[in-house]
């Protein structure tokens, strides 16, 4: 905002300075404002003057204007407050965590206010009375105490048993309260009235019937409206559930008619007032028009982190790879700071929930079937660009968790194309890096790689070649164990456990470049294949200590 012939520009006019030293007022001159001892209390008392007598005093002066300077301390006011009115109720309180923070923010001196509304708009769904007192007047709904037991993450298809309640914050003191809560109520009356008008109208059709509308919905100019783009997750959605391994005819039907739908609620007045509810209400609106409870379900949590369900994951991977790869080959990738389409967040929600699942996927093989939909070329740099980008946010994801960034770049080194898989070998690998005998593990393995990561060419291994018994021994050891393990780090690590003794003996009896070309060509060849033991489970040269 600029407010005054000085031109500066800040989020809110800035009116005051409170500028102090001890007692001695710091002077300076900024945006039109000159520095003093002086603040204001207040905007409901008419945002008094209140003089601070020396720096040391400023918290008690503001507290004894009836102000909580601590962020921390007006939370648990709030909270209490709220959960005192609830149970005044006969119910409990929706506290969730990202309105709670802003409430705080917003408010000085926080005083609860309990309010009702008429209870024919329990009718409306849940979700609907709940965005709308949260996200428009920043109430906290009240349910009985029952269905306080549920998750709100939940798409739950049993009745609603919200009360017709709801508590505000005020800030302020409780004077005239009666008269703030008759206008907190007369304000969501007429916001529930409008919602009920929305989905009255709504419900005039069915769910089906509004997915042609999307046509008028632009997606992007270069990759076509929402229904093309609604027409090429139709056909992802097909492939992704094959690679998903949901083969079950009965799986397959409610998948295809899930994404067919799912982003049909878009066309509704609802969604077009209330973006936020978007996929809640085309679930809502499923069950009204008669679909399926398991494709409702998989409508409704496509915008979740995590789909709890298989149809909802599907819908979900559809959505986000035609988004990412569609969006990176229209040169919309994020740089830097800047992401407009959400296409980090996009990111996680394809590898968060695969992890969370447990679900074998393949990236690589989805991002090319997604690439086939397109109607613009994605090139094979492009769809590099694409699985680059997925595997740092995979990382994110992981290190997240806590584990260690050594290992998780081992792993995603070899294995990043299988979000699940990945996670399961950063969890192997961890523990096998915490073991007290790790220090002996890893440098027997690591002198076969660094001795042999230089050549060029693969050495074949010949028994008549062997001369010395170390070798002899060595070669007779690997011979007796696996070579591929799936990406399983326990089972390639055990045995790597048992060929060090075998290494250790060869590096301190045998030279390996020896004057005889052959010999040690063979030599390298041995160690070259206990090296490649690691390849499509983990880079360890990428460990700390390697």
């Amino acid at each position: 905002m600029r407010w005054n012939d000085s031109g500066v520009a800040f989020s809110r006019p800035i009116r005051w300075y409170v500028a102090l030293l001890g007692d001695m007022v710091i002077p300076f001159e900024y945006a039109g404002v000159v520095s003093g001892n002086v603040t204001r209390g207040l905007r409901p008392y008419d945002s008094p003057e209140i003089k601070v007598a020396s720096a040391d005093k400023y918290f008690e002066t503001i507290r004894a204007a009836g102000i909580l300077l601590d962020k921390e301390e007006r939370k648990a006011s709030i909270v209490e407050q709220v959960n005192q009115a609830a149970a005044l109720l006969g119910g409990q309180a929706i506290i969730e965590e990202g309105l709670l923070n802003e409430v705080t923010n917003l408010i000085e001196m926080p005083t609860a206010v309990m309010g009702g509304f008429n209870e024919e708009f329990l009718a409306l769904p849940r979700d609907v009375l709940i965005s709308v007192m949260k996200k428009h007047q920043r109430y906290f709904p009240v349910q009985s105490k029952v269905e306080s037991q549920k998750s709100d993450q939940t798409f739950d298809l049993r009745p609603s048993t919200l009360l017709p309640n709801f508590i505000a914050i005020r800030n302020g003191d409780d004077l005239h309260i009666d008269i703030v809560r008759q206008g907190n109520e007369h304000v969501l009356g007429a916001r529930f009235a409008d919602a009920n008008f929305f989905v009255r109208e709504d419900i005039k059709l069915k769910l089906e019937e509004y997915r042609p509308k999307l046509s008028a919905l632009t997606f992007h100019t270069k990759l076509g409206s929402m229904l093309d783009k609604s027409d090429r997750m139709l056909k992802l959605g097909a492939e992704l559930a094959a690679l998903l391994g949901y083969k079950d005819v009965a799986l397959i039907k409610p998948v295809a008619r899930a994404v067919y739908l799912s982003k049909a609620d878009l066309a509704t007045q609802m969604v077009t007032e209330m973006t936020s509810l978007q996929g809640i209400i085309g679930g809502e609106y499923a069950l009204r028009s008669g679909e399926p409870a398991e494709v409702a379900q998989a409508v409704s949590e496509q915008y979740q982190t995590v789909p709890q369900t298989k149809i909802g994951l599907v819908v979900a991977l559809a959505d986000r790879l035609d988004s990412l790869v569609g969006l990176f080959a229209a040169g919309l990738a994020p740089t830097g700071a800047k992401d407009p389409f959400g296409l980090r967040r996009a990111a996680i929600g394809i590898v968060q929930p695969l992890i969370e699942q447990d679900v074998d996927f393949d990236l690589v093989e989805a991002v090319k079937q997604s690439a086939k939909t397109q109607p613009i070329e994605v090139k094979p740099e492009a769809q590099k660009q694409i699985l680059d980008f997925l595997t740092g946010r995979l990382s994110v994801a992981l290190k997240d968790a806590g584990y260690k960034y050594d290992v998780v770049d081992a792993v995603l080194a070899a294995q990043s194309a299988n979000p699940a898989a990945a996670a399961r070998a950063v969890k192997q690998l961890q523990a096998w890096v915490g073991r007290e005998d790790w220090s002996t593990i890893l440098p027997g393995f690591a002198r076969c790689v660094r001795i042999t990561r230089d050549q060029r060419d693969i050495h074949p291994v010949k028994e008549k070649h062997l001369r010395e018994i170390e070798e002899r021994t060595l070669y007779e050891v690997f011979n007796l164990q696996p070579t591929t393990f799936n990406g399983n780090v326990d089972a390639f690590l055990k045995v790597v456990v048992t060929l060090i003794p075998s290494i250790n003996a060869f590096f301190d009896r045998v030279l390996v470049m020896a004057e005889d070309r052959d010999i040690m060509q063979n030599r390298l060849g041995l160690l070259q294949r206990i090296a490649a033991l690691s390849s499509g489970v983990a880079d360890l040269s990428k460990l700390e200590g390697f």
